[in-house]
């Protein structure tokens, strides 16, 4: 399987990822533990990978992600400056 990185990053919503999570003034800990509750499994380092671009995001965890944080996937994946 060839690993492909745009612009440089492996997911286009970390950058929001870290956004929306600072806004609701919660931990990527804390975040990894909303996931988990939603039937994600994900831990704090996995959280911080995708802030910085170093992990991939299934499509499964963007609409969690999305759900958990409050914000749509369109805005999460830059699609909506909203």
């Amino acid at each position: 399987m060839k690993i492909y990185d745009y612009k440089g990053r492996k997911n286009l919503c970390g950058d929001r990822v870290k956004e929306a999570r600072a806004r609701r003034k919660i931990t990527q800990e804390d975040l990894a533990a909303r996931l988990q509750i939603e039937g994600v499994t994900m831990e704090r380092d996995s959280v911080s990978r995708i802030e910085i671009g170093t992990r991939f995001v299934t499509d499964y965890e963007l609409v969690v992600l999305s759900r958990v944080l409050g914000v749509s996937m369109e805005w999460l994946t830059g699609q909506d400056d909203k």
